[in-house]
C-alpha cells in the first residue's frame, strides 16, 4: 500500500502548506491517539527541536492526541534520539519529535516512535493514515487525555549519554569546538562534553527559531572548520538541527563524515573482540568503506537510503553498527537510532584508549572520490523517466564499467525522501565531476 503522508522520516514539509499545517497536525494527533489506543497506549511523549513553528505543532498534537483520549508528556526541546531513549525509560508507549532535522526553519516534520524507542512499523503508519480519512471525533469528556510537562527531560539524557562512554577514560586534555547548529541539542552536547572533562569552544548554541542549520551545523561546516583550525583544536563536532547526524573536522580542518566514523567504530571493536557482525550502510556509502571493511574482514550490506532501512538491517542481522555518510551513525548495542552525542563520544573514546588523533585513524580508508549533485524540482513531475536522462545515465555507466567484474566507479540517482530533490551520485577513480555533472544537466532539463 502506498503512503499518502508518510516519507522516510515521517510526515514533512514547508510549514503553512498541507501537511503541515495545525489542522492537519491536530488530526495526525488525533488518528494517531486513535490507533495507539488499539494497542494500549495511554501515554506519548512529544519533544521538538528550536524552530518556531514547533510551538503551534506541538499544542495542535496536544490537542488531537487528547481528543482521542491519550496522555501528552511535554520535553520541549530535545533531540530526536532523546526522545527515543526517554520513550522507553519513561515506560511511554510512544513518542512524537516536531523537526525536519537538517532542514531549514520553514521546513518542519513530524516522526513517531514505538514504545521500544525505534520508528513506527510500516503497518502502524499506515493505520494511522487510514484514520486520517475519517471524520474526527471526540471521547467523552472523562476519558480526554491531559498533558504534563517534563521538567528534567535534558538532565535525564545528559546522564544517560556520559554513561555511555568508558568509565576508565576521560576527555582532560582534548580541546574541541562544538556545533550545536542552533538545534535541539543546544543546551545539552556543551553539558555532556564539558562534564566529561573536555575542554570546549561552542558554536550555534544560540537558538531563535529562525537560524536552526543557518550556516551551521553538520550540513555546513565551513565555520567549524574555520573555528578549529583558528583555536588550534583536537578536532570539531557538528550536530545537525535534531542531534540524530554528526559530521567531524579534524584538527587540520578537515571534514570527517559518516563513512569514516562508522569504519573506525568497526575497526576499534574488531580488535577489541567486540564486533559483532559486519555493518550495514547504504546506497550512499562510499566505496573506500567497503573496501577498507574488506580487508578487514569485516561484512558490509547495503540499504536504501534513510536510517529506518538501516536500522531494519541491523535488527534483522543482529550487528550493531550502522548508518550514512550523511552523519547518520547508529551505535545499536547504545541506542535505537541514529545520536549524534552518543556515536561522537564512541569516537573520542577510541581517539583517548588509542592516543591516535583522527586524522590517523581515518587515513587507513581511502575514499572513492564521490560527487553528489542535487536538483530540485516541482514534485510533480518525473524526471527519472525521461529517455534524455535515462540515456546519459547509460553512457556514464558504459564509461565507468558499471556492471562489470572490474568496474571502476558507482552512480545512484534517485529522488530524496525528505525533500523535492533528485540526487545524482557518482562515484569514481577518476571523471566522477564530469559525469555527475552530465547527468545532472539532463535531469535538470527534464
Amino acid at each position: 500500500m502506498t503512503r499518502k503522508y508518510f516519507g522516510t522520516d515521517g510526515v514533512r514539509g514547508k510549514v503553512g502548506d498541507y501537511p503541515i499545517t495545525p489542522d492537519f497536525a491536530l488530526k495526525l494527533g488525533w488518528a494517531a491517539g486513535r490507533v495507539l489506543s488499539r494497542l494500549g497506549t495511554k501515554k506519548v511523549i512529544i519533544g521538538k527541536d528550536t524552530r518556531i513553528s514547533g510551538y503551534m505543532l506541538e499544542s495542535a498534537l496536544e490537542a488531537g492526541l487528547s481528543a482521542a483520549g491519550i496522555n501528552a508528556v511535554l520535553t520541549g526541546p530535545l533531540p530526536t534520539p532523546a526522545v527515543a531513549y526517554l520513550t522507553k525509560t519513561f515506560r511511554a508507549e510512544a513518542g512524537i519529535v516536531i523537526s525536519a532535522s537538517h532542514n531549514p526553519y520553514y521546513d518542519n516534520g513530524i516522526k513517531f516512535f514505538s514504545a521500544s524507542g525505534e520508528k513506527l512499523p510500516d503497518e502502524i503508519e499506515l493505520a494511522i493514515e487510514a484514520e486520517l480519512d475519517k471524520p474526527m471525533t471526540c471521547v467523552s469528556s472523562d476519558l480526554l487525555g491531559k498533558a504534563m510537562r517534563m521538567d528534567d527531560a535534558a538532565g535525564r539524557y545528559i546522564e544517560f549519554c556520559k554513561g555511555t562512554f568508558p568509565s576508565e577514560l576521560s576527555l582532560a586534555g582534548l580541546k574541541l569546538v562544538v556545533d550545536c547548529a542552533h538545534g535541539a541539542a543546544y543546551h545539552i552536547a556543551p553539558a555532556v562534553f564539558s562534564e566529561l572533562g573536555a575542554d570546549i569552544h561552542v558554536i550555534g548554541n544560540q537558538p531563535n527559531g529562525l537560524n536552526i542549520n543557518d550556516n551551521c551545523g553538520a550540513t555546513s561546516l565551513g565555520l567549524l572548520q574555520s573555528r578549529v583550525v583558528e583555536k588550534g583544536a583536537d578536532l570539531g563536532i557538528a550536530l545537525d538541527g535534531d542531534s540524530d547526524r554528526i559530521m567531524m573536522v579534524d584538527s587540520q580542518g578537515n571534514v570527517i563524515d559518516g563513512d569514516q566514523l562508522l569504519f573506525v567504530l568497526a575497526k576499534q571493536a574488531l580488535i577489541k573482540g567486540e564486533l559483532k557482525g559486519g555493518v550495514v550502510g547504504t546506497l550512499m556509502s562510499n566505496m573506500g568503506l567497503e573496501v577498507a571493511l574488506s580487508k578487514l574482514g569485516i561484512p558490509f550490506v547495503r540499504a536504501n537510503v534513510g536510517d529506518r532501512y538501516v536500522m531494519e538491517q541491523l535488527l534483522e542481522r543482529q550487528w550493531w553498527f550502522g548508518g550514512e555518510n550523511s552523519g547518520h551513525v547508529i551505535c545499536r548495542q547504545q541506542v535505537t537510532t541514529g545520536d549524534a552525542i552518543v556515536a561522537a563520544l564512541q569516537v573520542l573514546a577510541v581517539i583517548m584508549s588509542s592516543g591516535k588523533t583522527l586524522d590517523t585513524l581515518v587515513a587507513e580508508m581511502p575514499m572513492m572520490p564521490q560527487v553528489l549533485v542535487n536538483v530540485r524540482f516541482s514534485g510533480d513531475t518525473d524526471p527519472l523517466s525521461s529517455e534524455a536522462v535515462q540515456a546519459a545515465l547509460r553512457e556514464a555507466e558504459t564509461a565507468l564499467e558499471v556492471g562489470t567484474e572490474t568496474p571502476t566507479g558507482r552512480i545512484l540517482l534517485r529522488k530524496s525522501g525528505t525533500e523535492p530533490l533528485i540526487r545524482v551520485m557518482v562515484e569514481a577513480e577518476s571523471d566522477a565531476q564530469k559525469w555527475a555533472q552530465h547527468i545532472a544537466d539532463q535531469v535538470k532539463a527534464a
